[in-house]
């Protein structure tokens, strides 16, 4: 029989929820039962193994991911790029040591790729029992540095699109220091994730070196990215540009001062606090980021919505509510830092 997602598949539907309810243990079923709907579509509509291969391995090692980083949940994390051939001589590689130590030290924990330069710096300075290290099977460079080799919390991938989405699915804020191709595709992606509002808003934070390897970017995203209207004024709210570790630390810090996360209900955008609003700041919010704010909406308090009932430890935390039209992320982080700023640090 053929397969459908939009009308009863009997007696498929019945045989799906009898390996259900057997197996047992089984969380959020309706779920799990369109995920198996999938599987067997998969198998009707693709012959080609090399493609079914890649489907399964891409399944196994995001659920092995998720199945790693869920005991964490509760830390927040940095992820941390670089180049893998930075020396340890190398003052980079020095800074990259000293800034997760300070990470560790704030209890944050760090995510790496897991190989050698960068990389090794920022598992050596958190410390083995604070990191994560997300490898990618290659056939020359990338091998498991020695901080993280064998540790529960090193894992290995095939595809690197995989390893992409854990790389910031899993994080709270993303520092790339200078690096090669590899490191700009990670941190180009990071961008587009954040400007078009495919993550989260998070601090991106590009650790510069004394020759300026970053602020030469800066200069190349202003003279030819923006005066040429590829980007607009807001997109450098997107990323903070630093030499100094402290300031980076910092920056992460004042990000989650007050502000907690968000969520979309449709186009209404909740964003969840740690502390009260005062009205007062809600007018100065208003009067400040009119774009961000669709016609004939406001900014109001709110209790939490009943689509966030699967959240249930955020219940209570203090929020505010706004129809958002999902254009402007870059203006968004920008009202982030301004309501961290009602309470400064």
């Amino acid at each position: 029989m053929e397969l459908s997602f939009s009308k009863k598949n009997e007696p498929i539907d019945q045989i799906i929820n009898r390996l259900v309810e057997e197996s047992g243990g089984i969380h959020h079923p309706a779920i799990i039962k369109d995920m198996i709907l999938a599987t067997l579509k998969i198998g009707q509509d693709i012959d080609y193994l090399a493609d079914l291969k890649l489907i399964n391995r891409t399944l196994r090692e995001m659920r092995f991911t998720t199945t790693v980083f869920a005991p964490y949940r509760h830390r927040k994390k940095v992820t941390i790029f670089g180049s893998a051939r930075t020396e340890e001589t190398d003052e980079m590689y020095k800074k990259c040591v000293r800034f997760s130590h300070s990470l560790a030290e704030k209890n944050y924990m760090v995510i790496t790729g897991g190989g050698p330069g960068i990389m090794q710096a920022g598992n050596e300075g958190a410390g083995s029992e604070n990191s994560f290290a997300v490898n990618i099977r290659l056939p020359f460079e990338q091998k498991p540095n020695p901080i993280m080799y064998r540790n529960p919390r090193l894992v290995t991938y095939k595809y690197f699109f995989n390893r992409k989405v854990a790389f910031v699915k899993e994080t709270d804020a993303i520092v790339v220091f200078p690096g090669g191709f590899g490191t700009l595709d990670e941190a180009m992606e990071v961008f587009t994730l954040i400007q078009t509002g495919k993550t989260s808003p998070k601090p991106l934070i590009l650790m510069d070196d004394e020759g300026g390897y970053w602020e030469r970017f800066f200069t190349f995203v202003k003279e030819s990215l923006l005066a040429k209207g590829f980007i607009s004024g807001e997109d450098f709210s997107l990323f903070t540009i630093t030499k100094n570790e402290a300031e980076a630390l910092q920056t992460i810090d004042v990000f989650y001062s007050t502000y907690h996360s968000l969520r979309f209900i449709e186009n209404r955008l909740i964003i969840r606090l740690q502390k009260n609003i005062s009205e007062d700041n809600i007018a100065i919010l208003t009067r400040e980021f009119p774009g961000l704010i669709k016609d004939g909406d406001h900014i109001h308090c709110c209790e939490a919505y009943p689509e966030e009932s699967d959240e249930p430890d955020l219940a209570l935390l203090p929020r505010i509510s706004l129809l958002f039209d999902h254009h402007h992320y870059g203006l968004l982080i920008a009202f982030i830092n301004r309501i961290n700023s009602f309470w400064p640090m």
